[in-house]
């Protein structure tokens, strides 16, 4: 009996040190879980930081020291500067009316390339498909020179036509839009069909209302690359009068004011033009990810 019991004892004992010591493993993997991404987000974080402190430092203190996180003395000349010696108002109007017509321009469009592509019968669709899906493989530098000889032929150089027309739908968000509709259950449209329904007005009565993930998903994937475009307005525009705000910028880096490096001008440019699609993506977080928790269920 007392055998069996001292048997037990050491079994407790042995058990706990077990539980203690996969306790001790579990911690200690949380712990350095945690150290990576907080490291991690730390380097990924601190450009933003040097960005936004050069932007209230002086040229001097921002040239002797660039990686400095304190700006000593705090100035707002530099912001100053970008609203009275650039075109900045100008650059962020064109960025402005682009972004926005691109961007439902190509919500729309797409949507109703991908309904057809996913429900529509019709010859060549399995090629057309594959031709689109081919398209997102192609860099866009390749297509440059195409691009300005087109626009150049059709007398549309140099225009806000020219900056809109060539990307109001793009074959990404054709595939993104496509896959999604096929998700949706056919038996939702034959009802609709049965009730009388036309096939827009099921595509836009019944289906699309249905698509709310993928279409939050390509609207802020839109406005966000069709925000920060910058090599399409190469072969696009010339005048400066039709520079958005990443051309703009660009200029600006090039020595457009002037002699100096001018961190401060040039990085508080910067960090007005990151303030919109930040402010568009805080507010459409929320919705972006119910959205994407809703098309995984739907999956």
């Amino acid at each position: 009996m007392a055998v069996s019991t001292d048997a037990a004892r050491r079994s407790t004992r042995e058990g706990r040190r077990t539980g203690d010591s996969a306790g001790a493993r579990r911690l200690a993997s949380t712990f350095a879980g945690y150290f990576i991404l907080i490291f991690f987000a730390l380097v990924f974080l601190y450009p933003f930081v040097i960005q936004i402190a050069n932007s209230f430092k002086t040229e001097p203190d921002a040239a002797a020291h660039p990686l400095s996180p304190i700006p000593d003395p705090v100035t707002l000349n530099a912001y100053e500067k970008v609203f009275l010696n650039t075109d900045l108002p100008l650059w962020l109007g064109n960025s402005l009316l682009v972004t926005i017509i691109i961007t439902v321009g190509r919500v729309f469009l797409d949507s109703l390339a991908g309904y057809a592509l996913a429900r529509l019968r019709f010859p060549g669709r399995g090629a057309l498909f594959s031709a689109i899906v081919a398209v997102i493989a192609v860099p866009g530098v390749v297509l440059f020179i195409p691009k300005f000889l087109v626009l150049n032929q059709l007398g549309l150089y140099n225009s806000y036509t020219a900056l809109i027309l060539p990307v109001i739908a793009d074959a990404a968000g054709v595939f993104i839009m496509k896959q999604f509709f096929e998700s949706i259950p056919v038996s939702v449209e034959e009802a609709a069909r049965i009730d009388g329904a036309g096939v827009f007005r099921t595509f836009w009565s019944v289906v699309l209302p249905m698509a709310r993930p993928a279409l939050l998903t390509l609207t802020i994937i839109s406005f966000q690359g069709t925000w920060n475009e910058f090599a399409h307005t190469l072969v696009a525009v010339q005048s400066p009068e039709l520079f958005t705000l990443p051309r703009g910028l660009a200029d600006l880096v090039s020595g457009s004011l002037g002699k100096g490096n001018q961190y401060p001008l040039k990085l508080g440019a910067a960090v007005l033009a990151t303030i919109p699609v930040a402010v568009i993506f805080v507010v459409f977080q929320r919705y972006f990810v119910r959205g994407a928790n809703e098309g995984a269920e739907k999956g």
